[in-house]
């Protein structure tokens, strides 16, 4: 009868434990006015940067009309109030697009934890209904 050796999966080499949190760019967009959309448009209104545990939390709050909702025969308009949380601060409009409007480096909150964290702050200090993470 042979014996197999127990075999012990190999650890990740130290560079990959340690790989640095990806980030996204996020335009700024005019506050106050109307972005078109699929089924109606939407409005930022404010961007807030959140002081959080040492760093600073991005997110936009806003307005959303969905001008043609269809459900259980009739069609009515809807509209609601956001926040969209873009993630940490990690370069603060550092540098413009192509259409001349700023661009910061942010960097997505990745855990659960986090976001209902963030989230529940969010509801408290703002008169929104949703919030989003990117």
């Amino acid at each position: 009868m042979k014996v197999r050796q127990k075999t012990v999966p190999e650890s990740p080499p130290p560079a990959e434990k340690q790989r640095p949190p990806s980030t996204v760019e996020y335009v700024h967009l005019p506050l106050g006015e109307d972005v078109l959309a699929f089924a109606g448009y939407y409005t930022p209104e404010q961007e807030i940067r959140l002081p959080f545990r040492g760093r600073e939390v991005l997110y936009a709050t806003g307005h959303i009309v969905v001008e043609s909702a269809c459900h259980g025969g009739s069609c009515t308009p809807q509209n609601y109030w956001y926040a969209s949380v873009q993630g940490y601060v990690v370069n603060w409009q550092h540098r413009k697009n192509e259409s001349g409007l700023p661009v910061s480096e942010v960097e997505p909150i990745p855990d659960r934890e986090t976001r209902k964290e963030v989230e529940d702050i969010v509801l408290r200090t703002e008169s929104v209904s949703r919030v989003d993470f990117r």
